[in-house]
């Protein structure tokens, strides 16, 4: 379950990738890790109908039989998109695409720590070793409710990602499942287009030669500077 990205590019070319007209995201960091219930820049379709670039915090809003406690820390990633409580953001106005460059999954052997940062061992996948970039295939919505008990309730716009079965690379450190990855312009602009009926074959398991292992982003020597306050779920339905 990816809980983890680095976006290392521009704002212009996520713009120019989506023709992105409208930016409300401000200065993007030239190399940025993106952990849950934190922001992250996502391409979505703007009520007039143009492509906004915006940042969202990332974490859907979990179904309600799933909330554990008084906050909804949020669900990262969406396996079941026919799930009851999915169906409701499938339309073109609660997708977009999720720009990134590398992501991450844990090491599945226990105790394997990363000597860098003291914590478990990820590996980064990417494109190809110079991590151009691509995207996930995302929801996205409003939200009213509690995120972190401290702050109380508020008003969000979140973000989450699909997943699919897992190719023969991930496989073996995540059996589970895969981010779905759009790696061409025609895949992001189906995405953010068309009907449900022709975007939905776009959750398929990328071909076993599509990523390739890569080093860690420079960014992970150290801890990430806000770690989430409580375990975030994956959708598993």
């Amino acid at each position: 379950m990816c809980n983890l990205y680095n976006i290392t590019t521009s704002q212009e070319a996520i713009r120019q990738w989506t023709r992105a007209l409208s930016d409300s995201l401000g200065n993007l960091e030239p190399s940025i890790d993106i952990y849950p219930n934190q922001p992250g820049p996502v391409v979505r379709n703007a009520p007039d109908g143009t492509r906004e670039l915006a940042n969202l915090l990332w974490g859907m809003p979990t179904p309600i039989e799933r909330v554990k406690g008084k906050a909804d820390y949020g669900t990262t990633n969406i396996r079941n998109p026919q799930y009851g409580h999915w169906q409701q953001y499938l339309g073109v106005e609660n997708r977009c695409v999720v720009p990134l460059t590398s992501f991450a999954e844990p090491s599945p052997t226990p105790g394997d720590k990363d000597p860098d940062t003291g914590i478990q061992k990820n590996y980064w996948f990417a494109l190809n070793e110079a991590r151009p970039l691509f995207f996930f295939a995302g929801l996205w919505t409003r939200w009213q409710g509690v995120r972190k008990i401290k702050d109380g309730p508020g008003e969000f716009e979140l973000y989450g990602f699909l997943t699919t079965r897992p190719n023969a690379l991930i496989a073996p450190i995540h059996e589970k499942a895969m981010p779905v990855i759009l790696t061409t312009q025609e895949e992001t602009e189906t995405w953010l287009s068309a009907p449900w009926s022709q975007a939905r074959h776009l959750q398929r398991t990328a071909a076993d030669d599509a990523l390739v292992i890569v080093d860690k982003p420079a960014t992970q020597i150290k801890f990430p500077p806000q770690a989430p306050q409580a375990p975030v779920q994956g959708s598993l339905f």
